[in-house]
């Protein structure tokens, strides 16, 4: 048995690698015409297959939308029952259909054609049904199923959902689409994190009535009236000197010990006491690197300065623990 259930899913999977490689061939003319009209779309790309071919334009649909390109899904059952009131003017349809024939989907595409929508058709020939009422179609040619039976969709859904990711990718690279951008769109992903500005985790941004700074000329008790006036209690304090540049900082670990040592401890110049040209980050920078300091010197908090040194922030570990980019 075990030969025989290895042997199968081996067979699949060179069928399937097979029908992806002739995908290359469907890269003509109109694969470029369709990329050229989804990259003139000013509202949305919107997909739509039936049965596995649905599942597709679902994925493809995904991919678009985080890839820069609006899209969603229209069901071509439900489009014919309402939702077609869906599709906004400018709005282009991208149908997947291995055959071309499929009954709701000629039904709905007729209907689209009606109000004046574009479409473009994934589907094995432009002879086809689908095809002929196509305003672009990128061919797939004739596929052999990956099925023993030849009957369920399998190769033919697979080059299908090559030649879809193609065709976003394709589109994504002329819109320069970047990976901050990829990040924009996937905050709670792990690239979202890793590309995670300092500026958009930290604490506080330029915001000096909530921002932990005070004159490095002050005193302890100076400071620590200061702090007592801000709205969240941070857990360290950014000390300046007169230009307004990061000098110093000074946390609640500096605050315990100085207690245990001074018998005067709010008298004492903050000065003497605060850490001396602390690690700092700009907000620009990636949150990444400033969870890479704070690990490497084991500290909880970390200024963030602006291109004049002076402090706008203060990126806490708590931040990152929220941000979940600790985790591990």
């Amino acid at each position: 048995m075990k030969q025989q259930v290895i042997a199968t899913a081996r067979e699949v999977l060179e069928v399937e690698a097979k029908a992806v490689a002739a995908m290359t061939g469907a890269l003509d003319d109109s694969f470029v015409a369709a990329v050229e009209l989804m990259l003139g779309c000013t509202t949305a790309v919107l997909t739509t297959g039936v049965g596995k071919a649905g599942h597709i334009a679902r994925k493809v649909s995904a991919t678009l939308a985080s890839t820069g390109t609006p899209s969603h899904y229209l069901s071509p059952s439900d489009a014919v029952h309402g939702d077609l009131g869906s599709v906004r003017d400018g709005d282009i349809v991208l149908v997947f259909s291995a055959s071309g024939e499929t009954d709701e989907i000629l039904r709905l595409v007729s209907l689209l054609k009606r109000l004046n929508h574009r479409v473009i058709s994934i589907t094995s020939s432009a002879a086809n049904s689908l095809g002929r009422s196509s305003d672009v179609t990128v061919k797939t040619g004739k596929i052999t199923e990956a099925c023993p039976l030849g009957l369920a969709p399998s190769a033919s859904t697979t080059a299908m959902l090559a030649l879809g990711d193609a065709l976003a990718l394709a589109v994504m690279h002329q819109r320069k689409f970047t990976r901050e951008d990829f990040a924009m769109f996937h905050p709670a992903g792990q690239l979202g994190r890793k590309l995670l500005r300092v500026g958009d985790a930290m604490t506080y941004r330029k915001d000096f009535d909530n921002l932990p700074v005070a004159a490095d000329s002050s005193t302890v008790g100076d400071v620590l009236r200061t702090v007592s006036r801000i709205t969240r209690r941070p857990g360290a304090t950014a000390l300046v000197s007169a230009d307004g540049k990061l000098s110093g900082i000074f946390t609640d670990g500096d605050l315990r010990r100085l207690l245990e040592t001074e018998t005067h401890p709010m008298s004492v110049p903050i000065a003497r006491v605060m850490t001396r040209n602390p690690k700092r980050i700009k907000a620009d920078q990636l949150a990444s690197e400033a969870m890479a300091i704070m690990r490497q010197y084991r500290i909880d908090e970390l200024p963030v300065v602006d291109a004049d040194d002076a402090p706008v922030g203060m990126i806490d570990v708590q931040d990152l623990v929220l941000l979940k980019m600790l985790d591990g």
